[in-house]
């Protein structure tokens, strides 16, 4: 694994290996595949997203190069992925991570909120923008828009009318009274925080954005 969260230039074999995936291209920024990448190179989705798109144009003489050696041999170019790969975890392997590995930002938006559940920050965003588009007597299992987005997230109905009720102890619009404490309602707050109060647009844009990470 990559400890770096500074572009290097090797990258670009990694990167080049998922854009010729078939349908060759350049893939969605939150994809599931270029968030693995993200997550194993410590580089945010966008940045990611914005390299394969040189790689598209072949904007620099570098890029031209690498296509030319590994864009019509993908057998070549995976070899060199797997040394690569290699080269990483022997080196990791000697130095057993010198201090503490940085997480960034980001890479927080895809791990579990607990030990004990699979969800995650951006699913907590998925569901926050559903939140927002029912009233609090839709937000039970039986809700045909909670169904579809649990069997995408591949969670149970409740899991999703959990979170908004979470969610609805965040809302100062609702004014619970009944105190909900724990891990979940804390990483609820926390995205409330982000977007609660933000444009509508901008939560939806970026969930709808996310959706493509279980599209695969």
């Amino acid at each position: 694994m990559a400890k770096n969260s500074k572009w290097q230039d090797e990258y670009w074999l990694l990167l080049m290996q998922l854009y010729l995936q078939k349908p060759t291209g350049i893939k969605p920024m939150y994809s599931k595949a270029m968030v693995d990448l993200s997550l194993e190179l410590h580089i945010a989705p966008q940045q990611l997203f914005n390299k394969m798109c040189q790689i598209a144009n072949l904007e620099t003489p570098r890029i031209e190069h690498i296509w030319e050696v590994y864009g019509q041999n993908p057998r070549k170019l995976k070899r060199a992925v797997n040394l690569l790969r290699e080269m990483w975890g022997f080196n990791n392997a000697l130095e057993f991570y010198e201090g503490v590995e940085t997480i960034e930002s980001f890479e927080k938006e895809f791990k579990p909120i607990a030990d004990d559940t699979t969800l995650t920050p951006m699913m907590l965003v998925l569901i926050l923008d559903e939140y927002f588009r029912l009233t609090p007597i839709t937000m039970v299992p039986e809700t045909p828009e909670v169904q579809t987005l649990a069997k995408m997230m591949r969670l149970k109905p409740q899991e999703v009318v959990d979170v908004m009720e979470a969610f609805q102890h965040c809302d100062p619009y609702l004014n619970r009274k009944d105190e909900m404490k724990g891990n979940l309602v804390l990483a609820c707050q926390q995205v409330w925080r982000r977007f609660g109060n933000s444009e509508p647009q901008e939560l939806a844009s970026y969930a709808e954005q996310l959706k493509d990470y279980f599209e695969h």
